[in-house]
């Protein structure tokens, strides 16, 4: 009995004469990310895509669990492949929902006869496996309504298809299909949320981290990897520079007005995030802030941060409330990892009463107190890069 995953494609359907540069990406990520799971031939077929353990050492639990985390992957569900014959349907179904069938109380039979040579239509084919499954088990009853469970038979090309209920993926569109942009990650809890929703959007992720020890520390350096680490399970390879931010921070306590802190040292992440960006071949940048959510994040400093870069600034979370961010930081397992209590470059020069709307001109008046170009030249020349 051959067991296989077939993968549902999500929103890449409806895509037109460039479909197909999105299932070829799909089938590259998967194949990718499922590779230690042991051998498996993947391929694409009729929207479908198939993952066939090639050798007894392929792990098919492993290798559902990573499909389960790509994106372009609108459901997946793991199947019984037999000969197109109904005798051989009607011997497997019983045999391989066994287990399944064990746990619940109804169930209906849905069938789909791609394969239009085979004999019997779909009707005939639900009404056949569903006698053989009641026979085989006299505590189920069939609901058409509400059953507990679907068992569905999918005549295909290449054999038989039998399987339970399809589970959801991670849904969006493969990564490496949106082009690709830096996300400044801190350790809280909404970068690594944010960077997973422009991932979900096919983006691939350069990550660029802002340190300033002695102040914060070497565990909220691992910190921040660990968050990447999660967040990669679903954006694939991570490539995480690392900034040494010390110098400029402590120049715009001692030098600029205490309330304009905060948006002067968010402006200057921005030109030095920028700057790595386009060496990187980045085209955006992505932050994780959110309208209103503390004294950096009013339009009005919104405004004044963005005027210091010249690419787009993507922030997917600028809608969002604090109690949403948490659930999808729940979602990609990052919210225990986040509320860790260690410091980070945001948090260590807080300023007690912050300008919650500053205007552009203030903020370039006490600028002019700095050497802006070689504080960012210095930062940039000692930057780490880590792969992930």
């Amino acid at each position: 009995m051959q067991e296989v995953i077939l993968v549902k494609l999500g929103e890449i359907v409806l895509k037109g004469l460039n479909r197909r540069v999105f299932e070829d990406r799909l089938l590259k990520n998967i194949r990718r990310r499922i590779q230690r799971a042991g051998n498996f031939d993947v391929y694409s077929m009729q929207s479908t895509i198939y993952i066939v353990p090639k050798d007894a050492d392929a792990d098919i639990d492993e290798a559902e669990e990573r499909v389960a985390k790509v994106f372009g992957v609108i459901g997946y569900t793991r199947a019984c492949v037999c000969p197109k014959a109904m005798d051989a349907i009607l011997e497997t179904a019983p045999q391989y929902l066994e287990e399944t069938l064990a746990e619940v109380r109804t169930f209906k039979v849905e069938s789909k006869r791609a394969d239009k040579k085979f004999p019997l239509d779909s009707m005939q084919i639900s009404r056949e496996v569903g006698g053989a499954l009641l026979r085989a088990n006299p505590h189920l009853s069939v609901d058409v309504h509400n059953p507990d469970i679907v068992v569905r038979v999918e005549i295909r090309e290449k054999g038989a298809y039998i399987h339970g209920e399809t589970k959801p993926g991670a849904g969006g569109i493969p990564v490496g299909t949106g082009g690709r942009a830096a996300v400044l990650i801190s350790g809280g809890l909404d970068s690594p949320v944010a960077a997973w929703m422009m991932a979900k959007r096919g983006v691939e992720l350069t990550a660029i981290h802002f340190a300033s020890p002695p102040y914060t520390s070497e565990r909220a350096h691992e910190k921040v990897v660990a968050l990447l680490r999660k967040v990669g399970e679903y954006a694939g390879r991570i490539e995480m520079i690392t900034v040494p931010f010390t110098r400029i921070q402590e120049e715009i306590r001692d030098k600029c007005p205490e309330e304009l802190a905060t948006v002067i040292m968010r402006r200057f992440m921005m030109r030095a995030a920028e700057r790595i960006a386009r060496e990187k071949e980045c085209s955006a940048l992505i932050t994780g802030e959110s309208l209103g959510q503390v004294a950096s994040q009013t339009i009005q400093a919104i405004a004044c941060t963005d005027a210091a870069a010249n690419m787009p600034v993507f922030r997917p979370l600028i809608g969002s409330d604090k109690a949403e961010i948490v659930a999808l930081a729940h979602r990609i397992d990052t919210y225990d990892i986040s509320i860790e209590p260690f410091e980070d470059c945001c948090t260590v020069f807080t300023p007690r009463h912050p300008r919650t709307r500053p205007t552009l001109h203030l903020v370039e008046t006490a600028e002019k107190n700095l050497d802006v170009e070689a504080l960012l030249e210095d930062c940039l020349a000692q930057v780490e890069v880590r792969h992930l």
